[in-house]
């Protein structure tokens, strides 16, 4: 066929989930998605890169939404997965329609699910079928350093990950994009030099059993919060305490969120932290209070409550009382002028590409 057309599909994710910090991602389900066509009977087009853009929901009217090919993330993203097996830009003709529902800096791993969708539109494009997923986790980590968001959003569920540490070599090169520099473009530029390929096995994953009951009630402040600036105001060095209050609550944590019926004392000892929660208080109004001012004892249905990601949503864990729970929160944040509202999701499947 000329005409091809295809979705490609990635869910939002949350980091940590307390204690886990760079290390743990959930999906749920929220998605990004990518209506994409390719005209293959065209051999040129007016569009830059061959490729046009256009796009539609979170941060649609900010002007912060570029729909230039070689700036917006999605598409820097794909064009290094394209350049990398010597395809210099997309096929003619390629139109790619964003559809957006995730919030833009609000912990619910947006720049995750760019890069992770990015990296297969370039393998869909190219027509790159040898890559396996565990290559593309590669190709992901390479330009997004968090293997807990992008390890949810390629895998799928409740998954647990490392990354190995790469030589300064292995991403100085300027045509590697980068997810978090601003301003854009940063990186993923043509220098008419084929890139550098990732590694192989840069990052693992394993997934963790999820009990069917547990749901998550994400409460979604009406700010954002930059992932570098909220990863500046954390220490370069912990106690040891500290960092042994972390190690015992991680152990126990995707056993105690695995087990059906759930233990709701034990889940939300085990999603204590004071690794970075307690130091991202300061820009995130009234987070210590959030944290702590619901438990099982005193919420029924309420597991845990965490901030997601870098925030400043949070995350309450929970098997009933949805509404309620959130309602309490959102009171909370109303207390300091701060303007919310809430989504109910669930752990969800990885991204799929889908195909008429």
């Amino acid at each position: 066929m000329a005409t091809e057309s295809f979705i490609i599909k990635t869910p939002c994710s949350s980091a940590n989930i307390g204690p886990g910090f760079d290390v743990i991602g959930l999906a749920l389900s929220m998605y990004l998605e990518l209506h994409v066509t390719i005209d293959r009977s065209k051999t040129a087009s007016q569009h830059p890169l061959n490729c046009r853009i256009t796009y539609e929901g979170e941060g649609e009217d900010s002007g912060d939404i570029s729909l230039d090919p070689e700036v917006n993330l999605i598409t820097r993203v794909a064009l290094y997965v394209l350049r990398c097996h010597d395809q210099r830009a997309f096929p003619a003709e390629t139109h790619v329609h964003i559809k957006n529902p995730i919030p833009l800096g609000r912990g619910l791993g947006s720049s995750g699910a760019a890069v992770v969708a990015g990296v297969l539109l370039g393998k869909e494009c190219g027509g790159l079928h040898h890559l396996t997923p565990e290559r593309l986790f590669d190709y992901c980590l390479m330009i997004e350093r968090h293997p807990d968001n992008v390890g949810a959003a390629l895998f799928g569920g409740f998954v647990g990950t490392y990354l190995k540490p790469l030589t300064p070599e292995d991403v100085a090169r300027k045509e590697i994009p980068l997810s978090e520099v601003l301003p854009a473009p940063a990186g993923g530029i043509d220098t008419g030099v084929k890139p550098p390929g990732p590694p192989h096995g840069i990052g693992h994953h394993i997934k963790f059993h999820w009990a069917p009951e547990i749901k998550a009630v994400a409460i979604i402040p009406e700010f954002e919060v930059a992932t570098a600036k909220a990863r500046e105001v954390l220490p370069s060095h912990y106690p040891r305490p500290d960092v042994t209050f972390n190690l015992q609550r991680i152990a126990l944590l995707p056993v105690a969120l695995g087990q059906s019926p759930p233990d709701p004392e034990l889940i939300y000892l085990a999603m204590q932290d004071k690794l970075h929660q307690p130091y991202r208080q300061t820009l995130i109004p009234g987070l210590t209070e959030i944290v702590e001012s619901m438990t099982p004892a005193t919420q029924p249905g309420l597991l845990g409550v965490c901030l997601s990601g870098a925030g400043p949503t949070i995350l309450a864990l929970a098997t009933s009382n949805f509404e309620e729970i959130a309602d309490k929160i959102i009171s909370k944040f109303k207390e300091q002028d701060i303007a919310c509202n809430w989504k109910l999701l669930q752990p969800a499947d990885g991204t799929q590409v889908i195909r008429a």
